[in-house]
């Protein structure tokens, strides 16, 4: 009586093989998620320390794009006041502002006359009757220009006021934005800041993946050592370990979000209110779907390459005896 053939891996069609091929990763990443939930004590403080982790630079990430935003619109608030000569007319003062309009880096002028400027420093100042034993006005009339977009920042506004004060109507023009340039100094420093943590804390999340893959190859080493006496390959046998650290960096990124997110909603509150002192009504942002999927990703493959040197390391030490 002849045997009936069997269908080896060999004689499978290349659509089978590739049907099988997913089926085979798929079992190894359902396996894997299964060994976590064997100690789950271990695996959820693994998960956490990653998610911390990952969640100081993801934070400071988030700091820096609020504080971009927040100078961009400070950036298009910016003001040159011009202090026109006491001695030029009404008349003089339109054909003035008439010219300014024209300039290409100008977005918008506003005028104040000296008695508007009176009444205001009058309404702001405090000194309201000290001001009206005053026999004539002191105060000179202002042209205040707002630079166009592409102006706004400190070295175009600073060119814009160069180019205003050659007005032979202005007697000095004032630009105050030297603040403006020492907070994007910060942003600057803080962007690099974030970039020096995320580094050292890229490594640090590689290091207690690998150690974590460890001490899983260590408690596994009998079975590993069989799996190699039957014929098992390598990347049969490491492919469970390369999953569970994967599992371990999307989960940790997830937790890092939700970290993120708890900050953003603890901390909206406290900046709006400071915010509203300088007539700002911005609300903080947090990371949007795009980033969340940028950080899963990042922490997803940290955690199949801490534990692909993990487990390049230790398999090869575990040899059957």
């Amino acid at each position: 009586m002849s045997k009936k053939p069997q269908l080896t891996r060999s004689k499978l069609p290349i659509s089978g093989r590739i049907v099988m091929f997913f089926i085979r990763h798929i079992q190894h990443a359902m396996g894997s998620m299964g060994e976590l939930w064997r100690d789950p004590v271990s695996s959820i403080m693994t998960m956490a320390v990653l998610g911390v982790s990952l969640s100081l630079p993801a934070a400071l990430q988030v700091l820096v794009k609020n504080a971009e935003t927040i100078t961009q619109s400070w950036n298009s608030a910016a003001e040159i006041s011009l202090f026109v000569e006491d001695a030029r007319s009404e008349r003089t003062i339109q054909s003035l502002i008439t010219r300014i309009k024209v300039y290409p880096e100008v977005g918008e002028v506003n005028y104040i006359n000296r008695e508007q400027a009176l009444e205001e420093f009058q309404s702001l100042s405090g000194f309201g009757e000290a001001l009206s034993y005053l026999d004539t006005n002191p105060l000179p009339a202002v042209v205040t220009v707002t630079p166009s977009l592409r102006y706004s920042s400190p070295t175009g506004a600073r060119e814009l006021l160069k180019k205003l004060e050659l007005e032979p109507e202005v007697s000095f023009g004032r630009l105050d934005i030297e603040w403006l340039e020492r907070l994007q100094a910060v942003v600057k420093l803080l962007e690099r800041t974030v970039l020096a943590i995320a580094a050292l804390l890229v490594l640090a999340v590689v290091l207690v993946i690998g150690n974590t893959i460890r001490l899983a190859i260590m408690n596994r080493r009998t079975e590993i050592e069989v799996m190699k006496l039957v014929g098992a390959t390598e990347a049969f046998i490491q492919r469970p370990f390369l999953y569970t650290g994967i599992w371990y960096g999307i989960i940790g990124g997830i937790l890092a979000w939700i970290i993120i997110n708890l900050l953003v909603w603890y901390l909206d509150s406290a900046l709006a209110e400071l915010l509203g002192l300088y007539g700002s009504q911005l609300q903080m942002q947090s990371l949007s779907l795009v980033e969340l999927g940028q950080l899963v990703g990042l922490a997803s493959f940290l955690g199949w390459l801490g534990s692909y040197l993990s487990v390049r390391h230790h398999l090869r030490a575990i040899e059957p005896s």
